[in-house]
Order: C-alpha cells, then structure tokens, then sequence
C-alpha cells in the first residue's frame, strides 16, 4: 500500500467493517423518539433526523472506531490514521446506522480527490472480504446531486449466507480543503428509505 492510500483509510469506513463483522450476534433495541432538526455552521447545512433514531454517545462510537481499524490493520497490515471529526451518530435498533464526519483533504498534498474516493471503496471492499468469508460483496460507484451540490457515492451491498442483505453507502465531496462525507448503513429497507429520504432532503445555505 503506498503512503497516499493510507491517508485515504478513514474511519468512517472502519465504522462499518466494525459494524458488519458484529451484526449478526448484537440484540434489538426499540426506542421512541421524534424527528431532530441538526444545523451544521461549518458547511452551513441542515438536515432532519428521522423519528425512532437515537443518538450514539461519543464513547460507545471511540470504541466502535477502535474495533474497526483493528480489522482493516489486520487486513492490510497498515496503522490506520484517524483525521476525521464527527457531527453526528443516530442509530436505530443494532443494525441501522446514519453518520456524518469530515476530514482535512488538500489536493496539493493528498492527491486526486476522485482517485482517493476510489482508493477507500477498494480498500474496504478488501477489508469485507477478508474478515467476513462466506458473504457476497457487491459494489458500485456513482454520483448524486444533493441539493445543489454533487456528491461522490461509494455503495457495497453484503449478503449473509441467510440471505440477510446489508447496505452502506457513503456519499462524499470536497468543500475546499475539507471533505464532507454522510455514511448510511441499513439492513431495514423501510430505515434505510428514511435515512436516504432524510438525507435527500437536506439543505445546504448558499450564503
């Protein structure tokens, strides 16, 4: 691995690898809670969480951070650097995921924007494989307009030997030197249509 790509091993991809390796033998955990407008001053956006998600507390996600770059060191054999800074974690039941973080990224010393984008779906497409024998990875690279900006969209869909299919997709652009990324993983189809409705729906201020 060349010293570019380990810039590009984030850590909200090793939030899923930690997420998906764990899914199967975590409990349910139901909870009411109404929908929760956030105002982000930094890229100036505001975005609606859905009902019935609640908010995961900052040590439970450090923990959940440390386990998933264990699995991709171990998978690469590579320290992973954490840069990223997080706005927010909401979660429903065990399997159902909704996150937001930005990082420092200069194409002057980082490199390409678009390459490294590619260069974190392969490496976690890498890390799926490695660590969960058995599943069927499949991904896709696309582009989306949110708002009026266009995102970078990175989606892997991981299909269980019982036919369980988990979904991550992250979307990602550059706002000058930062990058601004929203990670949403769902096995619940009918979650996973409010997270990405949510999301869709966003807005964010041109002035």
């Amino acid at each position: 691995m060349n010293n570019n790509t380990k810039i590009f091993l984030k850590m909200k991809n090793n939030n899923y690898v930690l997420l998906c390796l764990t899914i199967l033998i975590q409990g349910c955990a139901g909870q009411t809670t109404p929908k929760k407008e956030i105002y982000n001053k930094d890229f100036k956006w505001t975005i609606t969480i859905p009902e019935n998600f609640e908010n995961v507390s900052t040590e439970q996600w450090n923990k959940m951070q440390n386990k998933g770059a264990d699995a991709i060191e171990k998978t690469y054999d590579e320290k992973v650097e954490n840069r990223a800074k997080t706005i927010f974690v909401f979660k429903s039941d065990q399997m159902n995921y909704f996150e937001s973080n930005y990082q420092p990224f200069d194409t002057a010393t980082d490199g390409n924007y678009l390459k490294s984008c590619k260069n974190v779906g392969d490496i976690l497409y890498q890390t799926f494989v490695a660590q969960m024998p058995g599943t069927k990875v499949d991904t896709t690279y696309t582009t989306e307009k949110i708002d009026h900006l266009v995102f970078q969209i990175f989606n892997i869909a991981v299909t269980y030997p019982n036919k369980m299919v988990l979904n991550v997709l992250m979307f990602s652009r550059l706002f000058d030197k930062r990058e601004f990324t929203v990670n949403i993983m769902y096995v619940d189809k009918l979650k996973g249509v409010k997270m990405l409705d949510s999301w869709r729906k966003s807005k964010f201020s041109k002035n």
